[in-house]
C-alpha cells in the first residue's frame, strides 16, 4: 500500500521538540552518547598508546561486534515484548558498571593490585560487556522514540534525534581528548560516569509504555517473521546493507588514533578535534535538514551522500596536513547525516509497532555493528596494507559498492517520501 498518511509536515522545523516525551528521550540519549563517544575515544587512544599496534584497534572494535550481532535478534525479541523504560535502565546500569571497572583498572592506584598485563584484557571484557547492552539498547530505544511523537512528523523527530546524537559526538570526543590531554584518563573518566549517571536519572522520567506483541508462537518463529518483514522490503534490505558494506570497507574512524599519534602528531588533543570535527560537519548539515529536508527524492539523496562520504574517506587518507584532514572529516560527517536521516526516516515509516524490536535489532546486525566489524577490517588492513593505503582502499571500495546498488535499485530513485512502499 502506499503511505499516504505519512506525508511531513513542512511548516514547523521545530516540530517534534514541541513534545515533552521526545524532549526527555533526547536528552536522555544525548548525556548517554556523550559519555559513551567520550569513553570510545580515550579507550582507542589508551590501548594504542600501551600496545603501539593497529590491530589492538580492530580488536575493540570485534570484541564489541561479537556479542552486539549474536543476540541482537533476541534483544528485539525481549523490546517487542518488555517495558521499555525498565529494560532501558538495566541496560544502563550494566554500562555504569563496565565503565566503573575501566575507571579502576586504568588508574594509577590499581597498579598495586593488577599486574599491568592484565590492563588491555580486562579493557577488552568491559568492551565485550557493552556489546552486550548493546544487542538491548538499540532497539529499546527505537520503540521508544516511536511513541514519543505522533508518525506525521517521524522525520523531523528523525533530523532532531540524529542531531542530538551528533553533538554529543562533537562534544564527547573533544572532551574526552581535551581532557585526557591535560589531566589524565583517571579524571576523563570521573565525567564519563557523572553523564552516565545523568543520563539514567532522565530514563526515570520516561513514560512507560506496555509492550504491544504478546508473543504467541515460539521465540524462533517470532525472530524470523522480523527478518521475513525486512527482506521483503527492497528498499529496508538494500539501505541496510548498503550502510553495512560502506561503513566496513571505509571506516577510518577506528585509525584516527594512530593518525593523530603517528602521521599527524598531534596527540590526544587532536585526536578529540578529529573525532568532534566529523560530528560537527554531521550536525550543521542535520541543522540544515531539520529546514530543508532529504527526503524528496530519498534512494537518489541516499546513493549521492554514500558517494561523498566514500570520496571524502579516500580524501582524508591522501592528506598529510592536520587542517586539510579536519576538512576532510567535516564532509565525511556531512555526507554520512544525510544518509542517517534517510535511513532512519525509512525505518520507522515502514515499520509496524508490534515488529519495530526485532526489525530493530535485524538493524543493528547491518548497521549498528557495522562501525564495529568496520574497525576490525580497518585494523587488520592497516596491519596488513599499512594505514593510509587501508584508508585509501576502503574509500574506494565504498564507492565501488554504491556503483553496485546504483545498477540494482534503479526503479527506487524517482520515489518521493509518501511512495515508498510498504511489505505486503
Amino acid at each position: 500500500m502506499t503511505n499516504q498518511d505519512i506525508i511531513e509536515p513542512k511548516k514547523d522545523p521545530f516540530a517534534a521538540l514541541r513534545y515533552k516525551a521526545f524532549r526527555t528521550y533526547i536528552s536522555m540519549r544525548f548525556f548517554f552518547t556523550f559519555a559513551y563517544q567520550m569513553q570510545a575515544v580515550i579507550i582507542g587512544f589508551h590501548i594504542y598508546k600501551l600496545t603501539k599496534n593497529p590491530f589492538a584497534l580492530g580488536l575493540v572494535g570485534l570484541c564489541e561486534a561479537i556479542p552486539a550481532i549474536t543476540i541482537a535478534l533476541y534483544g528485539g525479541y525481549v523490546a517487542d515484548k518488555s517495558e521499555k523504560r525498565k529494560m532501558l535502565l538495566t541496560i544502563s546500569s550494566l554500562v555504569f558498571t563496565s565503565s566503573m571497572v575501566m575507571f579502576f583498572v586504568t588508574s594509577k592506584e590499581a597498579v598495586g593490585y593488577i599486574h599491568y598485563s592484565w590492563i588491555v584484557p580486562i579493557i577488552y571484557m568491559m568492551i565485550f560487556l557493552n556489546g552486550l547492552a548493546r544487542a538491548f539498547y538499540g532497539p529499546a530505544t527505537f520503540s521508544i522514540y516511536a511513541h514519543s511523537i505522533p508518525k506525521e512528523i517521524y522525520p523531523n523527530g528523525s533530523t532532531w534525534s540524529s542531531s542530538s546524537w551528533q553533538i554529543a559526538s562533537i562534544l564527547g570526543p573533544a572532551a574526552g581528548g581535551l581532557i585526557y590531554g591535560y589531566y589524565g584518563i583517571t579524571i576523563t573518566f570521573v565525567v564519563i560516569l557523572i553523564f552516565l549517571i545523568i543520563s539514567i536519572i532522565l530514563i526515570s522520567f520516561l513514560k512507560k509504555h506496555p509492550p504491544v506483541f504478546v508473543p504467541k508462537e515460539s521465540i524462533w518463529n517470532s525472530l524470523s517473521e522480523g527478518i521475513d518483514f525486512v527482506f521483503k522490503s527492497k528498499m529496508l534490505i538494500w539501505a541496510m546493507s548498503l550502510d553495512l558494506f560502506s561503513v566496513f570497507f571505509g571506516g577510518a574512524v577506528a585509525l584516527l588514533p594512530v593518525f593523530a599519534h603517528d602521521i599527524l602528531k598531534v596527540g590526544a588533543q587532536g585526536l578529540g578535534f578529529m573525532r568532534a570535527t566529523s560530528s560537527l560537519g554531521a550536525v550543521l548539515t542535520m541543522l540544515v535538514m531539520a529546514r530543508f529536508s532529504p527526503m524528496g527524492k530519498p534512494w537518489r539523496n541516499l546513493l549521492i551522500a554514500v558517494t561523498g562520504f566514500g570520496a571524502s574517506i579516500i580524501c582524508f587518507g591522501l592528506s598529510t596536513s592536520f587542517y586539510l584532514s579536519l576538512l576532510f572529516l567535516f564532509t565525511e560527517g556531512a555526507f554520512d547525516s544525510v544518509s542517517v536521516i534517510i535511513r532512519g526516516t525509512i525505518m520507522q515509516l515502514l515499520t509496524p509497532d508490534h515488529m519495530r524490536g526485532r526489525v530493530s535489532a535485524v538493524n543493528s546486525m547491518f548497521i549498528g555493528s557495522s562501525n564495529e566489524i568496520g574497525a576490525f577490517e580497518s585494523g587488520t588492513a592497516a596491519k596488513l596494507l599499512g594505514t593510509v593505503p587501508s584508508v585509501i582502499f576502503g574509500g574506494s571500495v565504498t564507492i565501488f559498492i554504491v556503483t553496485i546498488t546504483y545498477l540494482k535499485t534503479k526503479k527506487l530513485l524517482p520515489l518521493s517520501l509518501n511512495e515508498i512502499q510498504a511489505p505486503d
